[in-house]
């Protein structure tokens, strides 16, 4: 690691620790040449993925997308946010767990399909009737009858 100040590339770690809430950690390093001190933070790198949607249309993968159909679906359900937190970052694992570099959408809707029934059935409902496009009263029973099954 290049020092900042003096350009030298003779720095070291004086100090690492985690940074909450990510995967990366913080490094204070000391420039030997200078001595002067300077902080780098290291990240995982991720593969980009991107999303095919419906319309055969890429996209790059976007974690607030997801995230907002799953609040709306758990809108006014005793679900504590702590959970759906915990509920993304299992989908987004299984997701980036593919090590694919693109993805249907229909897939990632099965995915979360998967985790909200588990969680909540009234949302699992909610996300289906949207995702699954019912088109009238029939289909929505169809999908209630298969869950209560």
């Amino acid at each position: 690691m290049k020092c900042p100040f003096c350009n030298q590339d003779n720095t070291r770690v004086v100090d690492s620790r985690p940074v909450e809430d990510t995967n990366s950690i913080r490094r204070r390093r000391l420039c030997d040449a200078c001595g002067r001190r300077f902080t780098t933070y290291e990240k995982v790198e991720s593969i980009p993925l991107n999303v095919i949607k419906k319309d055969q249309n890429r996209e790059q993968y976007d974690r607030s997308k997801i995230q907002s159909g799953i609040l709306r679906a758990c809108y006014k359900r005793p679900i504590p946010i702590e959970k759906i937190e915990e509920m993304m970052d299992a989908i987004e694992g299984e997701i980036f767990n593919t090590e694919e570099k693109e993805i249907s959408s229909t897939r990632i809707g099965e995915i979360v399909m998967e985790h909200l029934k588990d969680l909540d059935a009234v949302a699992y409902v909610r996300f289906a009737s949207v995702y699954r496009e019912f088109k009238d009263v029939s289909t929505f029973m169809d999908e209630l009858k298969k869950f209560m099954n």
